[in-house]
């Protein structure tokens, strides 16, 4: 169980990361920056920080849910053997969902924050409730099947204090990429931010793919499953597949 705890963190920060290549992710390196702040006559440093308080907010919440699953699976008493192998599988349908593998996807959530809150409320309601928002995780756009992934191993750890730490890791990891635009103070630093953001797009999918293949691999290699290594032959396939697919749309909101 330790094994999957450590493959955990791994997965929430990778996977967190990932996702702020986001519509929502881009969105939020537009509107939460030192020269909008000023604009709406609020400071950067304080709006990033509530930003900050609540995606770690939403990963804890996130971390909740994946607690009350790894209770249910604590009750269905199931060995390690049979959790390495179901997180070797989970691993394998995440990189072809994410590889777009055979025209298959996970359905995930195409859904963006409501800007309006920009010119409705407070710096700390709309800090805090777009960091919340982004979190949790499944409440906006989700990037990569690693999230459900994720929550596969949280919930198979068996371990709902260990869930909560991979949710609140994956939550504070996405809150603090809106620092990133701590130096915008300009259109043209707003510009060669996103520029310099969109350069990393394609190499941080390829990492989060390689990363997902990883926990497959090594679940595997961990279970002995003459099931699991059929699992990871296929995982080794479809990886390279998936590495050599098409690129991704890009999301460029420079506001």
């Amino acid at each position: 169980m330790n094994l999957l705890f450590v493959l955990g963190l791994l997965l929430a920060v990778t996977t967190a990361v990932r996702s702020t290549w986001s519509p929502c992710g881009v969105s939020m390196l537009s509107v939460i920056t030192p020269l909008q702040e000023q604009g709406r006559g609020n400071r950067f440093r304080v709006t990033a920080l509530w930003f900050l308080l609540g995606a770690t907010v939403g990963g804890a919440m996130l971390g909740g849910l994946m607690s009350v699953l790894a209770v249910g699976w604590r009750r269905i008493g199931a060995d390690l053997e049979v959790a390495l192998v179901i997180t070797t599988f989970g691993a394998l349908v995440a990189v072809i969902s994410d590889g777009k593998l055979f025209g298959f996807q996970l359905p995930g959530h195409d859904r963006q924050v409501n800007e309006r809150w920009l010119d409705q409320y407070r710096s700390w309601v709309y800090g805090g409730g777009f960091g919340w928002q982004i979190g949790i995780g499944l409440a906006t756009y989700i990037m990569t099947a690693g999230l459900y992934l994720l929550m596969i191993v949280a919930a198979l750890g068996a371990s709902t204090s260990g869930a909560l730490i991979l949710g609140t890791v994956f939550g504070l990891v996405r809150g603090l990429a809106v620092f990133a635009a701590r130096e915008v103070t300009s259109l043209e630093a707003l510009n060669d931010l996103h520029r310099r953001f969109e350069q990393w797009r394609q190499p941080i999918r390829k990492v989060t793919i390689g990363v997902i293949a990883l926990v497959g691999v090594i679940t595997g290699m961990a279970s002995g499953s003459p099931l699991a290594l059929v699992g990871m032959v296929a995982i080794a396939l479809a990886a390279a597949a998936a590495l050599r697919g098409e690129r991704e749309t890009s999301y460029v909101l420079a506001r």
